[in-house]
């Protein structure tokens, strides 16, 4: 199939972007190893949280905070606690979404899940443990200057995490399996579980750094876009992905008898599907100069990954 967007190729912009995701990646992972350690946490709770926040990844969500604060003219530092709170609360979800009760997955990111190591009561608590310590982070860079900001940004992660997001896109997963659901139904499922952790990331950093409304509707539509491309993404490799690339079990959404666009539209169409979307998300862009590049770059990189 081809895309009607230019795609990535080894050129400048690949190169810039493989740079630019190298730095950001090196920047929030610095500051999340100091956010754990030595913080009167129990020895066994400690190793079990960093085992699964240190296991590598893409850090896609803290690197799209820091891209909306720059797309807005911020700085790293006025957005750093946003991008670790992100990713600590990603790190919960793959935790708690790995265990036996859920998925059932023995691989995440090339090594053992938590509770392969750890057991499931120690994987549920860091789990809960990383959630908890995502708000502390965050609500611990107010200041006077900021109060606003940070309320703003606090309740985004709230809604983004649980019933009204992340976590009510998990229950609506579970229990749509074994069980044919249509398209709609899917969309919301996929917008909720995968699209609202990114659409809060596209958002929080811009939101730090006093963004425009107009600016922060545009990065919402955006993230909007990209996370339900993002899902789609997942849905082709876990057919298509190579396991070793990827880190993880492939065909378990097949296994777990899971909704996916390729079990409902067919993988040629749920190709052309998230096409489109990244397609519209950096159409919605065009209110931002240069400063939006990483962005675009970014959504191109969302369906072009091969992990």
């Amino acid at each position: 199939m081809t895309l009607r967007l230019r795609p990535l190729n080894l050129n400048r912009e690949i190169m810039e972007l493989k740079s630019y995701l190298k730095d950001r990646k090196a920047l929030v992972e610095a500051e999340m190893s100091k956010s754990i350690g030595d913080s009167g946490i129990p020895e066994t709770l400690q190793k079990a949280m960093n085992y699964s926040l240190e296991a590598g990844g893409k850090r896609l969500r803290p690197i799209l905070v820091f891209a909306g604060a720059e797309a807005v003219g911020g700085s790293h530092d006025m957005v750093m606690p946003a991008a670790v709170a992100i990713e600590m609360v990603h790190t919960f979800s793959l935790i708690h979404d790995d265990l036996p009760a859920m998925d059932d997955d023995s691989l995440r990111r090339g090594k053992p899940t938590n509770h392969k190591v750890f057991g499931e009561a120690h994987a549920i608590l860091s789990g809960d443990a990383l959630l908890v310590e995502a708000f502390s982070v965050l609500a611990g860079a107010c200041n006077s200057s900021n109060q606003e900001n940070i309320l703003s940004v606090v309740s985004d992660l709230a809604h983004a995490s649980g019933g009204r997001g992340m976590t009510g896109g998990q229950i609506i997963d579970i229990d749509s399996t074994n069980r044919k659901i249509d398209e709609a139904e899917l969309t919301h499922l996929h917008m909720l579980k995968t699209g609202a952790l990114l659409r809060f990331s596209c958002t929080a950093g811009a939101k730090l750094c006093g963004a425009t409304e107009d600016q922060i509707e545009a990065l919402d539509n955006y993230g909007r876009d990209i996370g339900l491309a993002f899902q789609i993404a997942d849905d082709i490799l876990d057919i298509e992905g190579d396991q070793e690339l990827l880190g993880k079990d492939v065909g378990s959404d097949q296994g777990n008898l899971k909704s996916t666009f390729p079990s409902l539209i067919g993988l040629d169409e749920s190709k052309k599907r998230s096409a489109d979307l990244i397609e519209r998300a950096i159409s919605g862009l065009s209110i931002f100069d240069e400063k939006a590049e990483p962005l675009r770059l970014l959504a191109k990189y969302i369906i072009e990954r091969k992990s």
